[in-house]
């Protein structure tokens, strides 16, 4: 970064200090991981120089003979990664791209139904203090909140079905931010059939799980799909969106000009080298490693007495409830992060506690799974967590501190990707 250290050095020495961050530090946040060095390349190209409204062949700038290239490797390689018949490359982010699919298919009023945020939904499916809960009607649906391991905290779908025909949705959501169990596209789709309403997948965690084929897929179930392509994919900050090809003109036409101007072709380049790595076996293994690292890291946390919502994982995330270990879900989150360990403070479902001070910790594994770090280190992991929540409740600074120093030992061991930090 030398001309930007001349340029701007107070900009350059916080990047410094962030890539020492990450290096440092055991990042448990499931929606944040390491992308390639070749990502971060892509990204910071002289893309970012041309303007392109509109799609390949079709654009309102002359000069796009590199773009148009661009852009389409990125769809062909998405299409045929997800197994769907179209794919928008061009939506900013994740929100935009849900809002893109309301400006699809519905009418401000028209009714949507999506899984309610306190019980591990997103903002955009409905939420009311979202614009799309407030430009719609938003109903949701729930967990369990009684039964077994097998059944509590977990969708039921018999009673997504009898809101859906209470209700009338014309747009359903499954998936979310906050979901540790693997997602029923058959079981939504028929109920979406049930009711005539449009069926969105929002795979945007679990986006690189499907891909590596850790996941099942929506494809042939659903009628679009919504994806980030940062989180489990290890892609850039960008979205796709997915569709069948009977949707792939209202998708199209909601994303330019129903929302967005030009797209940020850097970002699109860099989806397509990450779509390209997706694609790879070395990816399957990865993918596959992330599941059996959370899986195992819930095993040695509920060992420990730590409240597993849903009794564990099928994929990258855990969501913890703390009430039973008395502290709540922000002291343990500002705790762990002063001990290294990176977390974000969640609601749980049914959470007695305020939104900004609830019940509970989600943590996941895709980032530590991108430095190389084994299921046998699980172990120390959930013991390093244990040690600090109860360091937490009695104030302990100096186990907090100890516990700083064997994670920083534990990063040096596994250096991460993407990082010039060694």
């Amino acid at each position: 970064m030398s001309y930007l250290a001349q340029q701007d050095p107070e900009i350059a020495a916080l990047i410094v200090a962030e890539e020492q961050l990450q290096a440092d530090t055991l990042r448990l946040i499931p929606s944040e991981n390491y992308v390639s060095h070749a990502v971060l390349e892509a990204t910071g190209t002289v893309l970012t120089n041309k303007y392109s409204e509109g799609y390949p062949g079709k654009r309102y700038y002359e000069g796009q003979q590199n773009i148009d290239l661009v852009e389409s490797l990125a769809i062909e390689r998405a299409t045929s990664l997800f197994g769907m018949d179209h794919a928008n490359v061009q939506p900013y982010s994740g929100s935009p791209a849900n809002l893109a699919v309301y400006l699809a298919f519905l009418k401000p009023g028209d009714t949507v139904m999506g899984m309610a945020l306190p019980m591990g939904g997103h903002l955009t499916h409905g939420w009311g203090v979202s614009a799309t809960g407030t430009w719609f009607r938003g109903v949701q649906y729930g967990v369990r909140r009684t039964g077994n391991s097998e059944t509590r905290g977990r969708v039921d779908l018999d009673e997504v079905r009898a809101l859906a025909l209470a209700e009338r949705p014309k747009l359903i959501f499954c998936g979310g931010t906050a979901v540790p169990r693997t997602i029923d596209f058959a079981g939504f789709a028929e109920i979406a059939r049930e009711v005539g309403a449009v069926l969105v997948a929002d795979i945007a965690h679990i986006a690189g799980l499907i891909a590596g084929g850790a996941h099942p897929s929506p494809a042939g179930h659903v009628d679009v799909v919504s994806t980030t392509t940062h989180k489990t994919l290890r892609g850039p900050r960008g979205a796709i969106l997915l569709s069948t090809e009977e949707h792939a003109k209202a998708i199209d036409r909601a994303v330019f000009p129903g929302l967005q101007g030009g797209p940020h072709n850097h970002t699109t380049a860099a989806i397509a080298v990450a779509l390209k790595e997706a694609g790879g076996e070395d990816f399957r293994a990865y993918a596959r490693q992330v599941v059996t690292n959370a899986q195992a890291l819930g095993e040695h946390l509920a060992a420990r007495g730590f409240d597993l919502v849903s009794g564990g994982t099928d994929n990258h995330l855990l969501l913890i409830d703390l009430t039973g270990k008395d502290v709540p879900g922000k002291v343990a989150a500002k705790a762990l992060d002063r001990a290294g360990i990176v977390v974000n403070y969640n609601t749980v479902p049914y959470d007695t506690r305020k939104p900004f001070d609830p019940s509970g910790i989600r943590i996941g594994t895709p980032a530590l799974t991108s430095r190389g770090i084994p299921a046998s280190e699980m172990a120390v992991v959930a013991e390093w967590m244990d040690r600090v929540v109860v360091a937490a409740r009695s104030g302990d600074e100096e186990t907090i501190g100890k516990v700083r120093a064997e994670v920083k030992a534990l990063m040096d061991a596994y250096p991460a990707p993407g990082l010039p930090v060694r």
